[in-house]
């Protein structure tokens, strides 16, 4: 069953991110099906947040789609190479959104390879979160989407005992000052398809 609409309009982005984990992520692109369950995610709390894109109530025509109500994709380019995939979440006006770092790859695995230009199923396939867009297809074109599908879903999946949740500091973000310190990234425990991200 696809995440209703109301998984992704709560207020507490951080329970959101670690929700996500152990869902499905499923995209759909020309009748071929690609899907990975989510096994890292990172969580940015908007204006309050250095870290955010939306910092200071900051907007911007790349940014704009973070103040649509939750449940659609905001798809951004990092380094002019990669397109990094996340999930808006809370009301319409508050931009929260979750980067999902990496999947599990599930459906499609033969697409996936070959869309990665790999040959073996290695957790560098889809662990970081532009391997785990080129691996399922998603680029800037999709960011504002619904996540309703039938392009990019997201589905329920196994719950995830607490236990077996990670909780560290985010990739990339030092110059967040203090907010770099933040618990926001989350990642399954022993799951090999899992950034080599050390945090901040």
């Amino acid at each position: 069953m696809i995440l209703p609409e109301s998984f992704y309009t709560r207020p507490d982005v951080v329970q959101i991110a670690r929700e996500l984990l152990g869902k499905k992520l499923v995209t759909e692109f020309g009748g071929i099906i690609t899907s990975g369950i989510i096994t890292e995610t990172e969580a940015y709390a908007g204006p309050i947040d250095r870290a955010s894109h939306a910092y200071g109530g900051r907007r911007t025509a790349r940014t704009e789609v973070m103040y649509s109500h939750g449940g659609v994709a905001y798809v951004y380019l990092c380094y002019g190479i990669h397109h990094l995939f996340n999930v808006v979440t809370n009301v319409k006006d508050t931009p929260h959104a979750i980067l999902i770092r990496a999947i599990e790859p599930l459906e499609g695995i033969d697409v996936i390879l070959e869309r990665r230009k790999k040959t073996k199923l290695t957790p560098s396939l889809t662990a970081g979160p532009g391997a785990l867009s080129e691996a399922l297809g998603i680029t800037t074109r999709h960011t504002g989407i619904t996540l309703q599908g039938p392009e990019i879903s997201i589905k329920e999946g196994n719950k995830i005992p607490h236990k077996d949740i990670i909780a560290a500091t985010r990739v990339g973000v030092a110059y967040a000052m203090d907010d770099a310190l933040l618990p926001y990234r989350f990642y399954l425990s022993g799951n090999k398809y899992v950034s080599k991200g050390k945090g901040l």
